[in-house]
């Protein structure tokens, strides 16, 4: 059974690893996709593996920091599929631009780098999305965090970025919550299979002295599973949180780290 047969998906972000990893989930069990990120290329050859497996899927290169763009993007997705049922901002920075050697030796546009985009790209496309999905009273708004929000390591403006997401997820969904839409933020803890992680540890090789196969090491041993988590695991739980079947879910962060971070 296609736990989101016919629900119509929007992803921000679209063409990295988890954005991708999540609309090709999406698409498997029902969903029409709409595809969008900065870069086109990409975003079709997700759209290309995504029709092949059988699934629809659209691609629209779309800025998720543009409001007029995301706007626009909205009406389209409209006019053409009549409803939004899911929204997943999956947008991310390359941590090269925002990471630094302390926060006190860190200027003050650096610091703010990673909160000005993360919460800008956050709150637009919800804002834009929670508006269609009032029409009909239902939908899923939903967003990828980190650890950083709440533990170390120092990190610049990145941890107090995705702390902040976490918070104006409770906010809208008390908002939103009581005119049937959730929102709700999957928490995920470090996966080799992205680029974001492999440039974190490039950017930290010369002070750390460590290999790639060290640096992962170190992390398997965080979670209580005593393994780092994959794509699959992640999208997997975005499936069930966007389904009915997780009707009770809102206003909340899903800890995803596997046991790397207590609640």
């Amino acid at each position: 059974m296609n736990v989101l047969k016919n629900k119509v998906a929007v992803i921000y972000g679209a063409g990295g690893a988890i954005g991708s990893a999540v609309a090709r989930a999406f698409a498997n069990e029902g969903a029409k996709v709409y595809l969008t990120g900065r870069r086109l290329a990409p975003l079709e050859q997700v759209a290309k593996a995504i029709v092949s497996d059988g699934g629809t899927a659209d691609a629209t290169e779309v800025d998720a920091l543009d409001e007029q763009a995301i706007d626009q993007h909205l009406d389209a997705v409209m006019a053409k599929a009549g409803r939004i049922d899911l929204s997943f901002n999956a947008m991310g920075n390359s941590p090269t631009e925002y990471l630094g050697p302390s926060l006190v030796e860190m200027d003050l546009e650096q610091y703010l780098m990673p909160i000005a985009s993360y919460t800008r790209s956050y709150f637009l496309t919800a804002r834009l999305a929670a508006r269609r999905m009032l029409t009909n009273e239902s939908g899923v708004i939903m967003t990828v965090t980190a650890p950083p929000a709440r533990i170390r390591p120092p990190n610049g403006g990145y941890g107090p970025s995705q702390a902040a997401k976490e918070a104006l997820t409770r906010y809208l969904s008390l908002e939103l919550a009581p005119k049937g839409i959730r929102v709700v933020c999957l928490q995920s803890f470090a996966m080799p299979e992205t680029e974001t992680l492999r440039e974190i540890f490039e950017s930290r090789a010369k002070e750390t002295d460590l290999t790639w196969d060290q640096f992962t090491a170190y992390l398997a041993n965080r979670p209580h599973t005593k393994r780092v988590m994959t794509l699959t695991e992640l999208a997997n739980a975005a499936v069930f949180v966007a389904s009915d079947k997780a009707s009770g879910i809102t206003g909340t962060t899903v800890n995803l780290t596997m046991g790397a971070l207590d609640d």
